[in-house]
């Protein structure tokens, strides 16, 4: 008997990613790939032509297809919808004094919170609108619809109406979670005054429709819900993934609404909800201090694991790229405690592996603040297989670590969902995804810390927290109101 197969679609800032499904099981049968262009802002055929590419015989037999999509970005479309002007991604930051104008505007960080689960930084697609409407107004007047990267490419598929998914219309800022509902006074203040259409937010399972050629097309998600549903997340597990941005999420019973800003209050792709941590210096800050030593990673990995624990009396804050919370704004990376003794490049390298791996250790306990009881981390991302981040990480985060095998997680996410929505027409209705469970492998699990590790990865946390609070006058932790 021949396999039902599904597709999933990972349409990330810098690639297309494919993989095809047996949709029983989970197994992996086919993959594909296609690069997108540079730059935080991208002609959304651009996504169109890479999908083509990277699915360019792949998809014969598929039954059932899910998009998952980079977060937040800004699709314009007129009224003949014709695309007004390249889409802006979530990593565009050029509405950074927007989204400080918004905040302001209506009523500050609490009334944010409550609104949408969300204090909206630069890059929330309301912070583009108001952008868009300030810098461009020709432009936005010719505005009569907006998508997300994902609803985007789940419309050229269905050619049907417009549709989205509570997950990824979270990250909106114009969308409440605990509500399921957009907010569109919202929208409007942000868009002088517009309220431009916006896609029908579907149930987890449903379908958006069909692709001319009869394959099923599931909702789509945002790509963090996405990887949620491809590691088949369970109660007590934290993700952080080590990539160009580090993130910390987890799925949760009740939606978040940090007035801090730090956690963002978003929903998942299974009528859950998945706060979430971010920072924008995660792998980059080891690549940058390798390069500023003039080592190649593996010898920045061999120098750091040389280093003591506290690297010497080092403090490497690596806000290498600026940061993207409210009470951070333009920060920059700092080195503190430096004596003649300490500086060596070991210790340098040591620092940086723990300055990186604090600033997400904070992101857990804030993502604990709002209803995640983390047990066991799952340790993703590029930034993963340095030898001296696993063997840092479960010093700082204290509790056990595990490197999944590693997959492309949002695409799987995005073909699970696709495998649910298929089983959902068939049954009429499917309360939860099918599980992939048996196909879910850990490549790696790092032992668990003693209670000395913790100790000694408490007092890094400890002192990483006074020199943010010296350099920049933070000084609550994170998540702590």
């Amino acid at each position: 008997m021949t396999a039902e197969l599904v597709a999933g679609i990972d349409s990330s800032t810098q690639s297309t990613k494919v993989v095809v499904c047996d949709a029983a099981t989970g197994e992996i049968v086919r993959t594909g790939r296609a690069s997108h262009p540079d730059g935080t802002e991208v002609a959304p055929a651009a996504w169109w032509d890479a999908f083509k590419e990277a699915t360019n015989g792949l998809l014969d037999g598929v039954t059932a297809i899910g998009v998952g999509g980079q977060q937040h970005g800004m699709v314009t479309l007129d009224e003949n919808d014709d695309v007004v002007r390249p889409a802006l991604l979530w990593n565009d930051t050029r509405s950074a004094q927007a989204a400080l104008d918004l905040i302001e505007e209506l009523g500050g960080p609490s009334a944010w919170a409550k609104s949408v689960g969300s204090v909206p930084v630069a890059s929330f697609t309301v912070t583009k609108l108001r952008w868009l409407a300030e810098n461009e107004p020709e432009l936005a007047d010719r505005v009569a619809r907006v998508l997300l990267p994902h609803d985007w490419l789940t419309w050229k598929l269905t050619g049907g109406d417009p549709v989205t998914d509570r997950g990824d219309a979270s990250g909106t800022g114009y969308f409440s979670p605990s509500d399921n509902a957009y907010r569109l006074d919202v929208l409007s203040h942000a868009f002088g005054g517009r309220t431009p259409e916006l896609p029908t937010v579907l149930g987890p399972a449903d379908a958006a429709g069909h692709t001319p050629d009869g394959v099923l097309v599931s909702a789509g998600t945002g790509d963090n819900m996405a990887a949620a549903l491809g590691l088949e997340l369970q109660p007590g597990d934290a993700v952080v993934s080590l990539g160009t941005s580090g993130t910390v999420f987890g799925v949760a019973e009740t939606g978040a609404a940090d007035v801090s800003g730090e956690v963002a209050g978003f929903a998942d792709a299974t009528g859950r909800f998945l706060p979430l941590a971010c920072t924008l210096n995660a792998a980059r800050v080891l690549t940058a201090t390798a390069a500023m030593l003039g080592a190649t990673l593996s010898e920045f990995d061999r120098l750091a694991l040389t280093a003591e624990p506290g690297a010497g009396g080092l403090t490497f804050l690596p806000y290498l790229d600026g940061e993207r919370t409210p009470n951070l704004p333009g920060a920059t990376g700092s080195l503190s405690g430096l004596t003649r003794d300490n500086m060596t490049p070991a210790n340098l390298a040591r620092s940086a592996v723990e300055g990186m791996l604090c600033g997400l250790a904070a992101g857990l306990d804030a993502v604990r603040a709002h209803g995640l009881d983390v047990q066991r981390v799952l340790l993703i991302g590029g930034g993963a297989q340095s030898r001296a981040v696993r063997a840092v990480a479960p010093l700082v985060f204290g509790v056990p670590v595990q490197l999944p095998e590693v997959a492309e997680y949002v695409a799987l996410g995005a073909a699970r969902q696709a495998a649910w929505a298929l089983s959902s027409q068939a049954q009429a209705s499917s309360a939860e995804p099918p599980s992939w469970q048996e196909n879910q492998k850990l490549r790696l699990e790092l032992d668990e810390p003693t209670e000395a590790q913790r100790a000694e990865g408490h007092r890094i946390q400890q002192r990483h927290l006074e020199a943010r609070e010296a350099a920049y006058g933070v000084r609550r932790n994170l998540g702590e109101d």
